[in-house]
């Protein structure tokens, strides 16, 4: 059973940037694809960004151009990089992985990002 680790999150004033980082313990080919969601209070758990394949890559409208998503496959690992972040990004950020044959069926515990005004 492969397990997802996220780390990084933290508190940071609006403006800032942090680097989320997610950690399998278990081998996740490349073709399958990772993601980064987040939950805000009192709202459902959202899409963020994901990766497959090593580059294929899509963002909800409201970070993209702000948040990059990436991958180390060597290392199991994949990373969101956010820039410009604004206090309506914060969450708990969640990753995920596909590992069967259907959607997101592997989740990380969360990180929690706080963005102050």
């Amino acid at each position: 059973q492969v397990q997802l680790v996220e780390s990084g999150g933290g508190l940071v004033q609006a403006g800032g940037s942090l680097r989320l980082s997610c950690v399998a313990s278990g081998s996740i080919p490349s073709t399958n694809a990772m993601a980064w969601y987040r939950q805000a209070p009192g709202k459902e758990r959202e899409f963020v960004a994901s990766i497959r394949s090593g580059w294929v890559r899509s963002y909800v409208d409201s970070v993209r151009g702000r948040f990059t998503i990436s991958r180390d496959n060597a290392k199991n690992m994949v990373f969101l990089q956010m820039n410009s972040l604004k206090p309506e990004d914060q969450a708990v950020y969640y990753c995920a992985a596909v590992l069967g044959i259907g959607g997101y069926d592997c989740w990380g515990q969360g990180t929690q990002v706080t963005v102050s005004s």
